[in-house]
Parts: structure tokens; sequence; C-alpha cells
């Protein structure tokens, strides 16, 4: 029975830890996934190393949302629904983060 306790007690906090979040944090999470699905994103960087070399990095995100030509707003809707348990508060467009 003791055991059955610890046991217990050491797998709950990873399980609390995917519940439900308030809604307005679902919608600040969702939005990132919402501009993902809306265009690629990039970063490049150039400059010129110790040794007078040139050095460059390329970095780019490519959601699957985006390459199956999913909607932002419905990409948003179901994040919000998904983490939440809710209907987002207001529409995306209304979000602040919205790159659309």
């Amino acid at each position: 029975m003791r055991r059955a306790l610890c046991l217990a007690l050491v797998a709950l906090p990873p399980l609390a830890a995917c519940g439900p979040v308030p809604v307005q944090e679902a919608e600040r999470l969702c939005v990132e996934k919402a501009n993902e699905a809306l265009h690629p994103r990039g970063e490049l960087a150039l400059g010129v190393g110790s040794a007078g070399k040139p050095v460059g990095a390329l970095d780019v995100t490519i959601s699957t949302d985006f390459l199956l030509g999913r909607d932002p707003g419905q990409v948003f809707d179901a994040c919000v629904k998904a983490r939440s348990g809710q209907f987002p508060s207001r529409p995306l467009a209304d979000q602040p983060g919205w790159v659309g």
C-alpha cells in the first residue's frame, strides 16, 4: 500500500502538467502556431570569423500546417480548444502577435 502511494505521488506531477491551461495562455501559445501556418520563417546570419573567413548560418522553419495549406484561423482555434478545452475569447485577427 505504501509503495503504491509513493508511486502515485511520483506519477502525479508530470500528469498535472498535461492538463488544460487557461484560455488566455492557450491563445498566447497558439498565435505562434497560427503564424507558422501562414508562411515559412527563416533567419540568416552572416559574419566574418576570427581568421577573416566569411561565416554564415541559415535556419528555416516550415510547419506541417503550412505544407498542408491549413487556414491559420482554424489552426489557432483548434490549438486553443486542444490546450484549454475552451474556444478562444477573441478571434485570431485580434490577438497580440498575429502577423497576418
